[in-house]
């Protein structure tokens, strides 16, 4: 017994790809993945670091002005990399957040002027 998938344009007339354009994010999700790449790269970055001879290392001891216990070294990697994903949720959150309150006000403003134009003419046929 196999799940029918529900249809993603019940009854509204729109096509599933307007619909779907539309749609919010999910904001935890979006944070998640954000935090898992800036997690990534704060520790790679920082790792390959560690292995570029110490006069052409480019200057990252600057993270731990942003980062508390963040260092050059492979703790300081693992630091850094859950700072990164920290900063990485909240800032993807955030934008997520900022992206869904957009698109909910574009979207209340367009229907809006659509039904004053639809009654504009209202008065006129009385």
């Amino acid at each position: 017994m196999t799940a029918k998938a529900p249809d993603p344009a019940p009854a509204s007339g729109l096509p599933s790809e307007l619909l779907l354009a539309f749609a919010p994010l999910d904001k935890a999700a979006f944070g998640a993945a954000l935090g898992v790449a800036v997690a990534l790269l704060v520790f790679l970055v920082t790792v390959g670091t560690i292995y570029v001879p110490r006069g052409d290392r480019p200057y990252l001891g600057l993270l731990s002005v942003y980062f508390r216990g963040y260092s050059v070294s492979w703790t300081g990697a693992l630091i850094g990399a859950f700072w990164g994903a920290f900063m990485g949720f909240v800032f993807g959150w955030f934008l997520a957040f900022c992206r869904n309150l957009m698109v909910a006000i574009s979207l209340f403003v367009i229907r809006s002027r659509a039904e004053l134009t639809q009654t504009r003419d209202f008065l006129d046929h009385i």
